[in-house]
């Protein structure tokens, strides 16, 4: 019985230590104690940094963060929450550190998928690693992209949950479903889950065809009744997550706009979600799928310099040109052909062994998930194309619901990422390990090459046909008919990295070429009984694993790494200029970066020691992104500049390029007194207002917020002083012999941010387009604005109240399925 155990546990304990020993392998400095510099994740430390500042004093986050953008939710930076279940990213990768953790994470993940297909286990391990290690995921781990990590991680265990679900396995398949349900949202990566949940259900529209024709209307009605109980559940507990986040977005760029801006020019133009240019604008390059196949066939990531030997050098030598001039100067074109809004860093590379037994699975796999799979596959690449098929994409974009938030196309690819690997395990199943596999095989090995050899054909047709074009050159060819006066030497240079091109696509074609002959010469060794399965299985694992790997480490390697003491010094050591700015004790200011970078994600230096204008989130509120449009991109407007308090200005001296601080004693404060409210009808007159208004003097309200507006009266006494300033709560004492209007230098958010006056409800307006105003009575009064939004007090109760439930169906479901086992 003893013996029985051991043989059925010791296959899953070696697949678990080849995990752990390739991860340490790939990401050994991590256990040296370097860590990765991932530009993302110190951008956002530095725009989380207050926030934990603080929490460190607290106990808690605050809710709104008043060190990015003017003030902003702090919730979608940073956020408190609460929940019974452990962390369940250090549990499932055993308390490993990053990046070790996100490569055995997603390994273990794909593992269980593939126990769930009932899958032997060497297949497993083949699949786990092709998964773990495509190319894509050393590329956002790099960058910093640590919640789209977690999520593409996190993908196959929850299609784990639904399998075992569909094939009948009820209580395990709750619990995993739960479970998985659970780690994929709370990874908080939407877009990814959207993208899953998608593949899971045309998978289970594949399932479904089965169980019609086999009128299995109870096995229906219960997968049915788990699934549905099972993501109810873990939806739940990203209530805090889902509602702040829904609400927010209202207010956001994702949720439209009502105006459009035109260099000085605005006017109304009220539209939903994402603009579209914005939406599409990192679409994958028609053909840039190959990639998925061929990791070099566009030249890489982009960064990458051209040959030595560039076709260039060729031409531009005939040309007449000096051969050092000429190679100096072909230096300078990068190897990268594709959109440059398609390059995620790299290549969206799944193995050339994990797309070539991909297609075999798509020809011997019988199963109608097959079709299933293909569909995924081939919608993700639809997808991904962007505004490359753009009529496909804009009816999606139009009519699919949320698709519509959601920007950068070329993720969908993680979609086929996600779809190859199952195909390729299926087939791995399918060839060697089924039922007399060698006699079937040989009923099948003609389709093998009828299939591999079309592949092939395929390939070498594409690269007679391709143009070789890329979506640059029409501007290197004016570039250097503007420099030379003449287009005969930016021909020449086109037509040299065309050739080039050419080259690059050809190597990858006849690579691909010799693993579909490495792939039909394993398996044809099989079926005439030179090699056992496993030992066949274990060598297409190794070859694939040394291919991804040597294509990975182009992307991570230890160049990646720093020493914590390094990582610190260069991001989170105040400047001369910090200094400069620490010593005013003003409870009020802001910092204005009038760096190029000032709104982008390398943005997050000044955020992480003052309150700022800038700084980088990819979803800031629509309010503020018009006037950074409008006002704050080019000719800054010094009236905009005061009203947002903007008392310092760092900017670079133009004369030595060193940094420079220029002092605004103009800015207007916390909050000030106007004379009069001019009202204007709507958000395009507002916005166009505030520019040629002195808005020391006047406050441009619009008249939908009449009702809530009284004129000021004549009181050259009144004054309006901060008494409290805290990241959720803010006091003013005001004296006045007459009403006045106030206008307060904090940014207009009604989804939480509540005015009291006396401790009195008050109803404030958007005032200046993106401040707050107040009508407050003559007399002394204190004024309060505080940010207690219900979206954040609903949510957390439900999450907490989901986590409990969450914790008793995974854990009754893992009891009850070993109680059966037991049976």
């Amino acid at each position: 019985m003893k013996n029985d155990l051991v043989k059925k546990i010791l296959p899953h304990i070696i697949a678990i230590l080849i995990f752990l020993v390739v991860s340490v392998i790939f990401c050994k400095p991590a256990l040296e104690g370097n860590v990765l510099h991932q530009d993302d994740i110190v951008g956002w430390k530095g725009m989380a940094q207050s926030a934990f500042d603080y929490k460190e004093k607290n106990g808690h986050f605050p809710l709104w963060n008043t060190n990015v953008f003017s003030g902003m939710p702090n919730y979608m930076i940073a956020m408190d929450g609460k929940s019974v279940m452990p962390n369940m990213n250090k549990v499932l990768a055993l308390g490993l550190p990053e990046p070790i953790s996100f490569f055995f994470l997603a390994c273990i993940s794909f593992y269980i998928l593939c126990l769930s297909f009932r899958l032997r286990p060497v297949v497993g391990i083949f699949g786990a690693l092709a998964f773990a290690f495509a190319t894509y995921n050393p590329i956002i781990i790099t960058a910093g992209h640590v919640t789209k990590m977690y999520a593409i991680a996190y993908m196959p265990f929850l299609l784990a949950g639904l399998i075992n679900t569909y094939e009948k396995r009820y209580w395990l398949g709750l619990s995993l479903t739960t479970l998985g349900t659970y780690v994929l949202l709370n990874a908080n990566h939407p877009q990814i889950s959207y993208y899953f949940f998608i593949a899971a259900a045309i998978i289970t529209i594949s399932y479904l065809f089965i169980w019609i024709r086999q009128k299995e209307w109870k096995h229906l009605g219960i997968a049915f009744g788990v699934t549905v109980l099972a993501a109810i559940a873990g939806l739940a507990t990203t209530a805090l997550n889902l509602m702040t986040s829904t609400e927010y977005a209202k207010a956001t760029i994702r949720g439209g706009t009502n105006v459009a801006i035109k260099g000085d020019s605005v006017t109304a133009n009220k539209t939903d979600g994402l603009d579209t240019d914005y939406a599409f604008s990192y679409s994958l390059g028609r053909g840039e799928e190959l990639t998925l196949l061929m990791p070099n066939a566009y030249g890489g990531n982009g960064r990458e310099p051209g040959n030595e030997d560039s076709h260039v050098i060729e031409k531009l030598t005939a040309k007449g040109m000096p051969e050092a001039n000429a190679a100096q100067f072909a230096g300078q074109f990068g190897k990268f052909w594709g959109d440059p809004g398609s390059s995620a860093g790299g290549p969206f590379y799944s193995g050339v062994i994990v797309c070539i037994l991909a297609l075999l699975c798509f020809v011997l796999y019988k199963h109608p998930i097959r079709w299933g799979l293909l569909a995924i596959a081939v919608l993700g690449v639809m997808m991904a194309w962007g505004k490359h098929f753009i009529g496909f994409n804009m009816f999606l974009f139009e009519n699919l619901p949320l698709y519509s938030k959601f920007r950068s196309p070329s993720i969908a690819m993680t979609i086929p990422q996600f779809i190859m690997p199952i195909a390729a395990v299926l087939a791995l199943q399918v060839v060697f390990f089924r039922n007399n596999a060698q006699e079937l095989l040989k009923a099948d090995f003609k389709k093998i090459l009828y299939a591999l050899g079309g592949l092939a054909g395929l390939l070498i047709v594409i690269y007679l046909m391709m143009s070789y074009s890329a979506p640059f050159d029409s501007q290197v060819l004016d570039q250097l008919k503007q420099n030379t006066g003449s287009d005969d030497m930016g021909r020449a240079v086109i037509a040299g990295l065309k050739e080039d091109r050419k080259a690059l696509f050809g190597g990858q074609v006849l690579r691909t070429i010799a693993f579909i002959a490495l792939t039909i010469g394993l398996i044809w060794t099989f079926m005439k009984n030179i090699l056992k399965p496993i030992v066949a299985v274990a060598i297409f694992t190794a070859i694939s694993f040394i291919d991804l790997y040597s294509v990975d480490k182009t992307y991570l390697n230890e160049g990646n790494f720093r020493s914590p003491d390094e990582q610190v010094a260069q991001t989170a050591t105040p400047t001369a200029i910090d200094q400069q700015i620490f010593a005013d004790k003003d409870p009020h200011f802001r910092v204005f970066n009038a760096g190029n970078e000032r709104f982008s994600s390398s943005d997050y230096h000044y955020p992480t020691f003052h309150r700022t204008l800038g700084g980088y989130h990819p979803a800031k509120l629509r309010i503020y992104q018009d006037v950074i449009e409008r006002y704050l991109n080019g000719q800054d407007s010094r009236e905009i500049l005061n009203m947002l308090d903007a008392k310092y200005i760092a900017a670079v001296n133009p004369q030595n390029g060193q940094p420079l601080l220029i002092p605004n004693p103009s800015a207007y404060g916390a909050a000030w007194l106007v004379k009069t409210v001019q009202t204007v009808n709507d958000d395009a007159a507002e916005l166009q207002a505030i520019g040629r208004t002195n808005l020391r003097d006047t406050a441009i309200v619009q008249t939908s917020f009449a009702k809530n507006i009284a004129q000021p009266q004549s009181d050259s006494a009144a004054t309006l002083t901060l008494s409290k300033y805290d990241a959720d709560e803010i006091e003013y004492n005001f004296n006045a012999s007459t009403p006045q209007f106030a206008v307060f230098s904090e940014i207009y958010y009604p989804l939480g941010w509540n005015a009291y006056i006396d401790g009195n409800k008050a109803e404030y307006v958007k005032a200046d387009y993106a401040l707050r105003g107040l009508s407050v009575p003559a007399g002394k009064h204190t004024i309060k604005f505080v940010f207690e939004p219900a979206s954040y007090k609903k949510g957390l109760a439900i999450s907490f109240t989901a986590s409990i439930i969450v914790l008793i169906l995974i854990l009754g479901g893992l009891f009850m399925a070993w109680k059966q086992s037991r049976k």
